[in-house]
């Protein structure tokens, strides 16, 4: 089932049950405590906070998100991403536990040919916060689980908060068993690689104060009790499509081709080669997105985010391809191409979008070239002295004054 397709039928399914369909907010986030939209809730924090009163009861949306605490793990993982789509339904102040498990359970579950994505119960596991008997009683006694495939997770696991002030409460979630092959038995608690998680239902019913993790006061209730849930669209699409990781999934999986192509290299030959794929892939539509949004390449803020996932796809393209080739061209096209069925103003954008990545590119291409001859330099100086360590002053030289990222 395509990428699009699943978008399509989710936003069906809870649109026939009563739910408003919601378009994407921008990933350049309206709340000041965010620079961009990291989970599909941000755009009704308002409403969910009691702050405004919100003009439905019910939604159900596909938000654009951007994170990048996980940078580093892009690639290296089947499941992490920069950018990526949520799936939500959201219910404020309407309904909560007792709809929103069976709602899920139905459509994860039905058949194709009935309007729901076809998967065999027998390969699901639900995960509840440690004392949510009220969760684990749905699921076992309304659902139909079996006892034994709920399992009970503390904190970390099983309890949402956008890592800022604001709502949280407890969640509960459903894991998807690819099979033996790939980890060892025993449920989401024994093997996170093995089980995936799919969709992450959330009872949102608390407010939070300020804290580092989940080491934070409980401020108090909120004005109502609401449901957020967050289907990963790339992640479902890896599984109803048959691969082993999100970066071949029908939507990313055409820009790590097309990269293959560019660079002269075929995934699948070389761990570390296949890494970086997976990064360019992804990063090349997390900057398609941004700047489709409005961002710019910067120094500070949401211009920084966008311009270091723009340097570490050229960076890897270059690596790849053993040469100074310009690539970004052909994969923002391919990246646009792909994106267009779920967000065809896309389309509209593409000129201005092209112009944007193509200078960063060419800006990039110049920092390179100016920034290895002075790292050079300074190695020499290093070496003719003795020294076998780079020093700070000129590290912090070449980046403050010439723009030549640290990692490199």
């Amino acid at each position: 089932m395509e990428t699009a397709e699943i978008a399509r039928r989710f936003l069906a399914f809870f649109e026939k049950n009563g739910h408003t369909v919601v378009p994407s907010a921008s990933l350049v986030a309206e709340d000041p405590t965010l620079l961009l939209v990291p989970a599909g809730m941000v755009p009704f924090k308002p409403y969910f906070l009691g702050q405004r009163t919100p003009p439905h009861a019910t939604a159900t949306s596909v938000q654009k998100c951007i994170r990048t605490k996980d940078i580093e793990e892009v690639g290296k993982t089947s499941r992490h991403a920069t950018f990526f789509q949520m799936l939500g339904n959201f219910s404020f102040g309407d309904y909560f536990k007792e709809r929103a498990i069976p709602l899920a359970w139905e459509l994860v579950t039905a058949p194709v040919e009935e309007g729901g994505f076809g998967i065999d119960p027998e390969r699901l596991w639900v995960t509840v916060y440690l004392d949510d008997d009220e969760a684990a009683g749905i699921w076992r006694d309304v659902v139909g689980v079996r006892p034994e495939r709920i399992q009970r997770m503390g904190m970390d696991e099983n309890y949402w908060d956008m890592g800022v002030p604001g709502p949280c409460g407890p969640c509960s979630e459903i894991f998807y068993d690819r099979g033996p092959e790939y980890g060892a038995d025993g449920g989401p608690a024994a093997d996170e690689d093995r089980y995936i998680e799919i969709w992450n239902l959330v009872f949102m019913q608390y407010e939070r104060g300020e804290g580092s993790g989940k080491d934070y006061p409980i401020l108090g209730d909120l004005p109502k009790k609401n449901i957020d849930t967050g289907l990963g669209l790339e992640r479902l699409a890896a599984v109803l499509q048959g691969v082993d990781n999100i970066y071949e999934t029908d939507i990313i999986g055409r820009v790590l081709a097309k990269a293959a192509e560019l660079t002269g290299t075929r995934y699948g030959d070389d761990a570390e080669q296949d890494v970086m794929l997976r990064v360019v892939a992804d990063h090349v539509r997390s900057a398609v997105m941004l700047v489709g949004d409005g961002v710019r390449p910067g120094n500070e803020k949401a211009g920084y985010v966008l311009r270091r996932i723009l340097r570490r796809s050229i960076r890897n393209l270059r690596l790849l391809s053993g040469a100074d080739a310009f690539h970004m061209h052909e994969l923002t096209a391919v990246s646009i191409d792909a994106m267009k069925d779920i967000y065809p103003d896309l389309l509209d954008k593409a000129q201005m979008v092209h112009s944007v990545i193509d200078a960063e590119e060419k800006n990039f291409a110049d920092t390179l070239r100016s920034g290895t001859a002075l790292f050079n330099r300074a190695a020499e100086r290093t070496r003719a002295a003795g020294g076998a360590t780079f020093s700070g002053a000129d590290a912090f030289q070449l980046h403050d004054t010439y723009g030549f990222p640290l990692h490199l």
